[in-house]
């Protein structure tokens, strides 16, 4: 058979594959994004469940119009001002998950050659969404404050071609950095002053440890060039599929015209259980459960790091989310420790899939979510172990 030549782009998952190996009991699991399944909210929606079915039950499994159910889609716009911005509701267009509405940006703005800048590191899963329209991809370097932003200005000044920028600016998947303020802002502006679309992608946006939400890059759009990200995966429950975009409307209908091709809708009943959910019960004070355990999750690999890594190993603190960034020195590779790491029944990320372009091979990312403190605590203590082994 003669296959599409975007096939040649594409491969596995290495997330993916990797949690086939951590569904073993034995594995304590630092791989996956996962949030911790024992505070999904299953009492509450067992009562959810039965009262959309019984209030609303042949609209529940009817079709639905794309972009979504208008009372969710109200209830998420009132949400969004807590990242210094409002929304209409036309502007918003509900998608299955926010990786659904990675893969639409690339559809809407991406030919195969045109170029994508995101950052270095940057999330795996919008690397391959991107990767099936063939574009090239241009890393910026990062430090404790998010993008570089006269790293960012020269690849502008002298490329040409690129289409969008692609960054997450809280809790970064998978470094776990948050930018600044100010480089949020300069971003705008670069983007205003070159003519680019801003991806802004904000799953795990809620999940602040410390301090206030600071305000997202669509509270500074001056332009609406900023496409928003949303998803209620890290913050309820994954297996629901709901996302959302939120754009101004000639690119809205763009994404629109895209999901009629996709799918027709997202899952009718899941956005009025979503939608019932929020009207029966607090997702604040849930999200606030999810931050004092996760806080404390986070807080204990910490110091256990610290305890057990040789101290030429580096690591970012992250100030909410669900990753850290671990940097071994650079005569070591993630990918030769992962399968040692494997024997110990510990497993973890290699960092090198994160670098669209490569290289970085002394990187890995650890999650803190989704396991208990004692797991974490003696998985870290093995994984220490095998890295002063080799080193």
């Amino acid at each position: 058979m003669k296959f599409a030549k975007r096939m040649d782009y594409l491969k596995a998952s290495e997330i993916r594959e990797l949690l086939k190996l951590a569904e073993k009991p034995e594995v304590i699991s630092f791989a996956g994004g996962l949030p911790a399944p024992e505070l999904f909210p299953t009492e509450e929606l067992v009562k959810v469940s039965e009262a959309v079915l019984r209030e609303s039950g042949r609209q529940a499994l009817q079709y639905g119009p794309t972009d979504g159910f208008t009372p969710l889609r109200e209830k998420i716009a009132k949400r969004m001002e807590k990242f210094g911005f409002k929304t209409a509701v036309e502007n918003i267009l509900i998608t299955s998950g926010s990786q659904q509405g990675l893969d639409f940006s690339a559809r809407v703005f991406l030919n195969e050659g045109d170029i994508v800048i995101c950052e270095s590191p940057s999330y795996l899963g919008a690397i391959n969404a991107f990767k099936a329209s063939m574009p090239e991809f241009v890393e910026i370097a990062t430090d404790a404050e998010g993008m570089i932003m006269e790293d960012l200005e020269e690849v502008l000044k002298t490329r040409e071609n690129v289409k969008m920028i692609y960054v997450i600016p809280d809790f970064q998947n998978p470094s776990g950095k948050t930018w600044s303020i100010e480089r949020r802002k300069r971003l705008i502006e670069l983007a205003n002053e070159y003519d680019l679309p801003i991806i802004e992608d904000n799953p795990y946006g809620d999940l602040r440890f410390e301090g206030e939400i600071p305000p997202s890059l669509k509270a500074f759009d001056t332009e609406g060039r900023v496409i928003f990200l949303g998803t209620f995966s890290k913050t309820f429950c994954p297996g629901m599929r709901i996302g959302w975009v939120i754009a101004d409307a000639p690119i809205l209908q763009k994404y629109n015209f895209i999901k009629q091709g996709a799918d027709l809708q997202s899952s009718t009943i899941a956005q009025r259980e979503m939608d019932k959910f929020l009207e029966m019960y607090d997702l604040d004070a849930h999200i606030e459960n999810l931050i004092k355990v996760y806080r404390s999750r986070r807080d204990v690999m910490m110091e256990a790091i610290k305890e057990h890594f040789p101290s030429n190993v580096s690591y970012t603190y992250p100030e909410g989310g669900l990753f850290t960034w671990v940097v071994l020195p650079e005569n070591i590779s993630a990918r030769d420790v992962m399968p040692k790491a494997l024997e110990q029944n510990v497993a973890f990320v290699p960092g090198g899939s994160f670098f669209p372009n490569g290289g970085h091979e002394n990187t890995f990312r650890l999650n803190y979510s989704n396991m208990p403190e004692d797991k974490i605590k003696e998985g870290i203590a093995r994984l220490g172990k095998v890295l002063k082994e080799m080193m």
